[in-house]
């Protein structure tokens, strides 16, 4: 260093040290680049934070609608043209497929980190892996047993039982507009959707059973992400195993004989597998939205896709509802629209809440010296 010293004399030292600096700077930059890149996906608190910031409510509303219409044409083809008439069979499927992507994400390090086991007791997984295993089958057996109008009006009894059962059980309390705008909505997709009622005595046993575990199991998932720091794939990923041992037991249960002798040929299983990728979309988008959103919002979703595709089947199919089905489904949009606005309303209200704090904190800054002045804007950056 001494000859170069001599060489460039003091500019080049002030060079040197400069070029120094310079690097110093930049591998700091770098590295805390790094650390902001682990902490935002390797901590439950950056992982939901990152899930937040990209995957806001009507993003993930959005792409739950597409992923749902996407696998009623796969599980058309599956149970329709391919005949694999096993729907607990197929749920379980789904899930064994779902987690095998996940533990491969985990491999590659790309699932997001999970809370602290002490933050979430294993009771509560255990309770939402059987409710949700719960849900899933009975839904599927409905479907398959129940004329659609009769599986359509089920669906319909969620969202009440939705509304009583958060009451119920978090005090959680709806206002008067909401209440009537749930039932209007309810009351014309009914109207729009319910053109047949053939009563079937064990399908509307297992219609019955569906509407309380399809409830709790939206609620649960809401309320986990939303109170602790849950992403949707990390709480895929710990409720996943559970679900797919109770859809174990129920399959000889709920699935009529004869899955293991079906054809499994090629094309017959390349179609289930498209139909299981659909899956995990459809519970991953799920889980998105009702991490963004609300239980009642995500059924209010739900009934939102059956008008969509009725209107759409009208007017590019030319299907022919009936005149009456289609003003249910327009009184039904119609009423979903208000019921978003009025969510909207409730969230612009909280973010305004949010702010005040801050605003007053300027108001009441102190003014009588420079380090009175100091504190009073460490208080401002630590609200």
């Amino acid at each position: 260093m001494g000859v170069w010293e001599s060489i460039l004399g003091k500019a080049g030292r002030r060079f040197v040290k400069r070029e120094d600096s310079d690097a110093g700077e930049n591998g700091q930059a770098l590295e805390q680049l790094q650390s902001s890149f682990y902490s935002d996906f390797h901590t439950s608190e950056g992982a939901k934070h990152q899930q937040q910031r990209l995957c806001g409510p009507f993003v993930a509303m959005t792409f739950n609608f597409i992923v749902a219409v996407g696998i009623i044409m796969a599980n058309k083809v599956v149970m329709g043209k391919v005949g694999f008439n096993f729907p607990v069979a197929l749920s379980l499927i789904h899930y064994v497929t779902s987690w095998l992507l996940m533990a491969i994400f985990k491999a590659l390090s790309l699932l997001p980190a999970s809370p602290p086991s002490k933050a979430t007791p294993f009771s509560s997984l255990f309770l939402l892996g059987a409710v949700m295993s719960l849900a899933t089958g009975l839904a599927n057996v409905s479907l398959q047993h129940n004329s659609v109008g009769f599986y359509q009006m089920a669906k319909i009894a969620v969202t009440p039982t939705i509304v009583l059962a958060e009451f119920m059980i978090f005090n959680k309390k709806v206002s008067i507009h909401k209440v009537i705008t749930l039932a209007i909505v309810s009351i014309s997709v009914a109207v729009a959707t319910v053109t047949d009622l053939e009563f079937n005595f064990f399908g509307a046993c297992v219609a019955l059973a569906w509407i309380v575990p399809g409830a709790i199991n939206k609620i649960l998932w809401s309320n986990m992400q939303q109170t602790g720091n849950w992403t949707a794939l990390a709480l895929m990923w710990k409720t996943s195993p559970i679900t797919i041992f109770f859809f174990v037991a129920l399959m000889p249960l709920l699935d009529p004989p004869g899955v293991l002798s079906f054809n499994w040929n090629w094309n017959n299983v390349a179609a289930i597998i498209i139909s299981a990728l659909f899956g995990f979309l459809l519970q991953w988008s799920g889980a998105l939205a009702l991490g963004a959103t609300s239980a009642t919002s995500h059924v209010v979703l739900g009934q939102f896709k059956t008008c969509v595709i009725m209107l759409g089947g009208y007017v590019f199919f030319n299907s022919d509802p009936g005149m009456i089905s289609l003003c249910g489904a327009v009184v039904a949009l119609s009423g979903m629209s208000f019921y978003t606005y009025l969510n909207m309303l409730k969230e612009s209200a909280a973010a305004s809440k949010k702010l005040l704090p801050k605003q007053n904190s300027f108001s009441l800054k102190p003014k009588s010296t420079m380090d009175d002045q100091k504190v009073g804007m460490d208080i401002v950056d630590s609200v």
